[in-house]
């Protein structure tokens, strides 16, 4: 596995061939090679190159690490225990909350996260001294503070107070950070760069520049920051910004995902891949199905499953958690699949990112980051956190996506009692409820539970049926606490940056 740790790294930059063609994605591109920051950055088209390439670092990660330490830390997902095949314990010990701090995927996270932050970090050192106009070197700034936010939201949720580098290291004699900032020292700096982020970056692009963050992707992901800090009155200021700059809801939730449909109405920052492209394709469609299932759910016959394979699986909490008639529940997942025999094999798996493959091992699937239900879901939330008002605009934006799923709307003194919300504590659990079902398989569920203060009494309650129900589950498992919400420091970070571990 490559090592991407800032010690071997201090002053390099992997970069990428900027576009060929008005009409091809910005991702479109193959690796050139490695250039000391200082003698590449000289020309508009090598900060483009460079703004590419720091994306780069956000679709690594979306391939397995955003999910893996997102959703199955949550009780949305688990995994298909492959007794022939341990390689990937420690992606279970995750599942389980038994990683320790000497876990390779714990280190590639870390790594990964800060191999984006040094990326963007030598962008925003060198652009001034590249010649080009003002509004595009705004725009690269606010690229480049968008994904460095994006990286530290993502560090400091999972491990706290991180260290905080916004400068690129010159030597290796500057390379050790200053220790791990306090978490409010790195909100702080999210915000700021979000902000800015913000202010320089465009509502849209043209089609060859589609899905480049934009100022609702900031917005957006700074409403997430306001909320995680129960900010809710600048979330929700935040998110009226939004809510103005023309966004709407797709008709039909399954076409949401698909391929051919990427970066449409709702979405508001997706992770870019290319199916066409070795290298630059998606893979979600092989993780996520059952390792016992042979071709029948990749569609893929050349393909032999293994190991890395029965991944993201749906719980049974997951499943019961859609009511009866959900449109979206068919479209997110399925309960199972018939074998070669015609037997029903019931092993569910996502079915979200399932849309065939473009060629072995690649499929076209981007992976939603943001979209705007979940805007529409957070400013109900951030209302009601205003106070609860029987009815109004809270219902409207709720009920706007329940109807899109085919479910009757929830009011206040509803007869039927599982529709009824009266209080403000109700609508809280509403809200929660219909995140999970809306946003499920999308990296929003364990944070939810987190920011709301239930992650503890779920994940125990969850690990108890795991156990219940599993023979696999290894002594300790699921045994939460506080400590428990925050990831070990990567142990090779605490050896060599000097940094104070996180208890468990």
């Amino acid at each position: 596995m490559r090592n991407y740790s800032k010690y071997i790294i201090v002053g390099m930059f992997f970069i990428s061939l900027s576009i060929s063609g008005c009409k091809k994605s910005f991702l479109d591109q193959t690796p050139e090679a490695s250039l000391p920051g200082v003698n590449f950055y000289r020309t508009e088209a090598d900060i483009k190159q460079a703004v590419s390439g720091a994306y780069s670092s956000i679709s690594d990660m979306g391939r397995v690490s955003y999910w893996l330490f997102g959703e199955m830390r949550s009780d949305n997902t688990t995994n298909q225990y492959n007794p022939s095949d341990r390689g990937f314990e420690q992606r279970e010990f995750i599942d389980q909350f038994l990683v320790g701090a000497t876990a390779e995927p714990l280190q590639l996270y870390w790594q990964q996260n800060y191999t984006g932050i040094l990326r963007c970090n030598e962008i925003l050192i060198r652009i001034d001294e590249v010649p080009m106009s003002a509004e595009l070197k705004n725009q690269y700034k606010g690229e480049a503070l968008f994904l460095r936010a994006f990286h530290y939201f993502n560090l400091v949720r999972q491990f706290g107070g991180v260290p905080l580098r916004l400068t690129p290291s010159q030597s290796p004699a500057d390379a050790r950070s200053k220790g791990r900032a306090a978490p409010e020292e790195v909100y702080a700096q999210v915000i700021i760069d979000l902000n800015t982020a913000a202010q320089n970056l465009p509502a849209k692009y043209s089609s060859a520049e589609i899905g480049r963050a934009t100022q609702g992707a900031a917005l957006s992901l700074l409403a997430k920051v306001y909320m995680t800090q129960k900010k809710f009155n600048e979330a929700l200021t935040v998110l009226r910004k939004v809510q103005s700059l023309g966004y709407s809801l797709v008709s039909v939730y399954g076409d949401i995902f698909l391929p051919s449909n990427k970066n449409n109405s709702e979405s508001v920052f997706e992770i870019q891949y290319l199916g066409s492209q070795p290298g630059l394709s998606s893979n979600f469609l092989y993780q996520f199905a059952p390792w016992s299932s042979g071709s029948i759910v990749t569609g893929d016959p050349g393909t032999t499953l293994g190991g890395g394979n029965g991944w993201n699986i749906p719980t049974q909490d997951m499943i019961d958690a859609y009511e009866a008639g959900d449109l979206r529940k068919d479209a997110s997942l399925a309960e199972g699949y018939t074998d070669i025999t015609g037997e029903f094999v019931k092993i569910p798996y996502v079915k979200k990112y399932n849309h065939g493959i473009i060629e072995r091992g690649r499929t076209n699937d981007n992976f939603p980051v943001i979209r705007y239900a979940d805007v529409l879901l957070m400013i109900a939330e951030c209302l009601n956190e205003q106070g609860f008002i029987a009815g109004g605009e809270p219902f409207v934006l709720l009920n706007q996506i329940r109807t899109r799923a085919g479910l009757p709307v929830k009011t206040p003194g509803n007869a039927i009692a599982a529709l009824s919300v009266d209080n403000q504590q109700a609508f809280r659990d509403a809200i929660l409820q219909e995140r999970r079902v809306e946003l499920a398989f999308e990296n929003h569920r364990w944070y939810d539970l987190v920011r709301s203060g239930k992650a503890v009494a779920v994940m125990t309650a969850h690990g108890q049926y795991e156990i219940a129900h599993k023979t696999t589950i290894p002594a300790g498992s699921y045994l939460l606490n506080t400590n428990k919400l925050l990831l070990p420091i990567p142990q090779k970070d605490v050896n060599l940056d000097n940094l104070t571990q996180n208890p468990q």
